[in-house]
């Protein structure tokens, strides 16, 4: 007699990396284990999520991050619990956060012997939480590039992308997802409320060569580069042979846009504009995971003019124009901004 449980096979997070530690020699299961401390950690930022309209949780925190932009009081909860969590496993040694100015180092006892740093955007898109929109956490990791034992500075985190070890990010929505890359593919994972594991729920994600998706916040056209400009009308020009006109769809969360358009094909935009002439995306914290997460999965991820992952970081909260998605999206939005450089 076949029962409900023999059919639902399930494999958490937990076995997940723990199976796959084997494609990093290197690493003899501190990466394994900072892993598994990031899904603790979003569980327990989505418990406070959900039940956010039910408690003093919402709205402005009355203060500005780094950035000058009003800091939320999810968004500092959400910072402190991930960086409790990442203090706890002593296989991280510091972490840049686009809350904090700057670094968190730690060094206490074995932290200090870690060999990784942690870059991340504790809640992205909390500005939405009022009107019960996805938002969601963005994270990359790093080995260090000082000794270890000694002080971690700013030189570990001046990597380029390419540096990555893995990245990920978590989408509180509908239903809770974490999805993450160790550069062998993207694999995404769906909370279980009914056991409270993060479940394998869509391996080896593959985003399509081209979708009919454009991203980009509309509004800001008028300050648009020429070549972004052009594209806009190219996409709203009608030929069925290319399935033009594309579909607009901007939610202003950059994990839950990427998110769908990571699975049904699409581009996402954030460009320079007259009043934000280096982009507003920071490169660390949100563009490097996602255009690694990108890649791994068969898309692109550009500035605008060349790959995202090799830029050299310069600052800790530095910006970048962002353009990712389905190749042969982003690239056509390249070779327009070529026809109009400057523009």
């Amino acid at each position: 007699m076949t029962t409900a449980t023999d059919s639902y096979n399930i494999t958490t997070l937990n076995e997940f990396i723990i199976q796959r530690q084997a494609d990093f020699p290197y690493a003899k299961g501190e990466l394994s284990r900072l892993l598994h401390h990031v899904g603790v950690a979003a569980k327990v930022v989505n418990k406070k999520i959900n039940k956010a309209g039910l408690v003093d949780i919402l709205g402005r925190a009355g203060d500005v991050n780094v950035q000058g932009e009003d800091v939320q009081k999810l968004d500092l909860f959400a910072n402190h619990h991930f960086i409790a969590a990442l203090r706890a496993t002593s296989e991280c040694c510091a972490i840049a956060s686009e809350e904090d100015q700057e670094i968190t180092l730690f060094d206490d006892g074995l932290s200090r012997d870690a060999k990784y740093v942690f870059c991340m955007d504790p809640l992205d898109g909390s500005s939405n939480l009022d009107v019960n929109v996805s938002v969601g956490t963005i994270f990359s990791i790093y080995r260090r590039v000082t000794e270890r034992g000694e002080h971690p500075d700013l030189s570990d985190f001046m990597q380029p992308g390419t540096e990555q070890v893995a990245a990920g990010y978590v989408i509180y929505g509908s239903s809770t997802m974490l999805v993450y890359t160790t550069g062998k593919g993207v694999h995404g994972f769906t909370l279980d409320p009914t056991i409270g594991e993060f479940c394998l729920s869509n391996p080896h994600i593959t985003t399509p060569e081209k979708g009919t998706i454009y991203s980009i916040n509309e509004g800001n056209y008028a300050h648009f580069p020429q070549g972004v400009k052009k594209y806009l009308k190219y996409c709203q020009v009608v030929d069925p042979d290319t399935h033009r006109p594309y579909t607009s769809r901007y939610i202003g969360s950059l994990v839950s846009d990427f998110h769908r358009n990571l699975l049904k094909g699409g581009v996402f935009m954030y460009p320079s504009t007259q009043k934000a002439p280096n982009g507003k995306l920071r490169l660390l914290y949100e563009c490097n995971p996602i255009a690694f997460i990108a890649e791994q999965a068969g898309g692109k991820a550009s500035d605008g003019v060349g790959r995202i992952l090799e830029i050299q970081p310069k600052d800790l909260h530095q910006r970048v124009p962002f353009y990712v998605g389905s190749r042969a999206m982003v690239e056509d939005v390249e070779a327009m901004l070529a026809e109009h450089p400057g523009e």
